[in-house]
């Protein structure tokens, strides 16, 4: 499968890309990162890629790790096959060596199509998509591209993207109360000074910049208050996934 996604955290509309700062930081991890937050893959996990992959810059610079899933037609809820792949700034998903279309070892066939990410809300195709041997694009780029659900990706100017803020990784963004995405950020920047700014691969830095920040310029906690509304803080935004 070939699919076209945009995140909205590392997006930059002037360039209608995504910005690399993790790859640039030598940040993006050579082994896929779900495993280790508790992502269960079904006939995949533990993908890796090389140093020489997260080389590459210009368009097909990596961004970072997602998720492909393939869902049952009848039952869009069971993941039939799951497998981690590479985002580049263009928005392709590819396989762990850079170039290639992401493959799935299961039968041809019609199924639904969904991507995930460590810290984005994923969105799956509102129908079933045949898929075989040679490759099918699925632009989720695109507003022509249905998904399931009510707003299950956020406009951007021209363009889908995947909301941003989903730090828990547990099909919500919340602001405020149990299970928030706000805390973690605070938390991880050392929970006293607001100001302090921590660097590394980490899923509470919600625009992909390399850095986590609670306050000032680019912070990571703004991005979640806009996506819940901007007005009632404890509204919340929930994954369309079945």
């Amino acid at each position: 499968a070939s699919v076209q996604v945009f995140l909205e955290g590392p997006y930059n509309a002037g360039a209608g890309s995504m910005n690399d700062d993790l790859r640039t930081a030598g940040l993006v991890p050579t082994v896929e990162p779900y495993s280790g937050i508790g992502y269960t893959h079904v006939g995949g996990g533990g993908e890796t890629t090389t140093p020489g992959v997260l080389a590459v810059t210009g368009n097909n610079a990596v961004v970072d790790w997602v998720v492909l899933e393939l869902r049952a037609t009848g039952d869009p809820s069971t993941v039939v096959a799951s497998r981690s792949a590479l985002l580049q700034r263009d928005g392709d998903v590819v396989d762990t060596d850079g170039t290639s279309a992401v493959l799935f070892q299961v039968p041809a066939g019609s199924y639904h199509v969904a991507v995930r990410h460590r810290n984005h809300l994923g969105c799956m195709t509102a129908g079933a998509v045949a898929l075989s041997a040679s490759s099918t694009t699925i632009d989720l780029r695109s507003a022509a591209t249905s998904t399931f659900g009510t707003q299950a990706r956020k406009t951007v100017g021209s363009v889908q993207a995947l909301w941003a803020g989903d730090v828990r990784f547990n099909a919500d963004i919340k602001y405020t109360g149990s299970d928030n995405d706000r805390d973690p950020i605070l938390q991880r920047i050392g929970g006293v000074v607001p100001t302090n700014v921590v660097s590394g691969y980490h899923p509470e830095d919600v625009d992909l910049d390399g850095n986590v920040k609670y306050t000032g310029s680019d912070n990571d906690r703004d991005p979640i208050l806009q996506n819940i509304g901007g007005v009632v803080p404890t509204a919340t935004r929930q994954e369309q996934l079945p």
